[in-house]
């Protein structure tokens, strides 16, 4: 009999489910809402509803489901599939597969959602024809994932691969981590916004204030936009950004040289204005030849959907 199973990717607005089949297709996909204000086993019911409802929709049952996959924000204990702390939502130690177990009545195995992104992105999307690959997402903070040898690399009680808390510049910028310099603060989303507004304050002149009525509209688009139509102050923003990049990409692929860095999050959609310019910084920076060990950076493919074809291949995995 053929066995499906359902990845779900939990976030602090929504909650996404899909079916996918034993050879990596998902079938259909659904979501629904999440709220910080409900309590864990209200969020974990609401889950369990979409769950079934992919089920029911599919014309299938729960025996047909070999098992269910999660990705959950904040630090998880994927051996014990428990949510250790998700601050956003003031979890602690919540007993997620536990509980979605009991609702749903098929195995149940969770993990970080960066990791679940990551390993998403490594089996299905840009890095399937890889066996070692890294997953960068460049968002608020930055999300990361390692894969060796095609399985995920979670690290001790899983709590590895939090790669945008290396440091990239001793005694600078406070994260939220506590230390200072941290990959994040300079390279995530947040602060290529930080570093466009603090441009724009200082240079009421420049064309970044061309495509935004006031400080509260800057995305990460805005100095890309800026830079290419010529603005040499966007085009020193966007240079800085892409070094700041570079030297942490640079310091992971020292560290785990894989076959390939796969870069998603919502800056990624600048394409090549964004990957080559790192490739070349790259590949200039890292330890022995590109001949001998060839690297690949290139942007990741499945977008928001990653966490759920991951979510879904970890649970794959953890029953083989």
């Amino acid at each position: 009999m053929k066995k499906y199973f359902i990845g779900i990717d939990l976030g602090g607005m929504s909650a996404k489910a899909g079916l996918m089949d034993s050879e990596g297709i998902i079938h259909c996909m659904n979501r629904v809402e999440t709220n910080p204000k409900d309590a864990p086993e209200t969020t974990i019911a609401h889950v369990a509803a979409l769950a079934r409802e992919l089920i029911s929709e599919y014309d299938l049952t729960a025996e047909d489901i070999a098992a269910v996959g999660i990705g959950s924000p904040g630090v998880i204990d994927s051996a014990k599939g428990v949510v250790v702390r998700w601050t956003n939502f003031a979890w602690d130690k919540v007993k997620l597969a536990a509980i979605m177990k009991a609702e749903l009545g098929v195995p149940v195995f969770v993990t970080n959602d960066a990791n679940a992104a990551a390993l998403g992105e490594a089996k299905y999307g840009s890095g399937k024809e890889y066996e070692d690959s890294v997953m960068i997402t460049l968002g608020t903070g930055i999300g990361g994932g390692i894969v060796i040898g095609g399985k995920l690399f979670e690290g001790f009680k899983s709590a590895g691969a939090e790669l945008g808390h290396t440091v990239i510049r001793k005694g600078g910028i406070k994260c939220t981590c506590g230390r200072r310099g941290c990959f994040e603060c300079y390279a995530s989303a947040t602060a290529l916004k930080r570093e466009t507004r603090n441009a724009m304050k200082k240079h009421p002149e420049s064309r970044l204030w061309d495509d935004v009525d006031s400080l509260d509209d800057v995305s990460g688009k805005t100095a890309f936009i800026a830079a290419r139509q010529g603005d040499k102050v966007a085009m020193r923003i966007v240079r800085e950004y892409i070094k700041s990049l570079g030297e942490g990409i640079v310091n992971i692929v020292n560290l785990l040289r894989p076959e390939v860095v796969m870069i998603g999050g919502g800056i990624s959609n600048e394409g090549d204005n964004l990957i080559l310019p790192v490739k070349r910084f790259v590949y200039r920076n890292i330890y022995a030849s590109r001949r001998y060990a060839p690297l690949q950076i290139v942007k990741a493919t499945l977008g928001n959907d990653a966490g759920v074809y991951g979510a879904a291949a970890y649970a794959m995995a953890r029953i083989s």
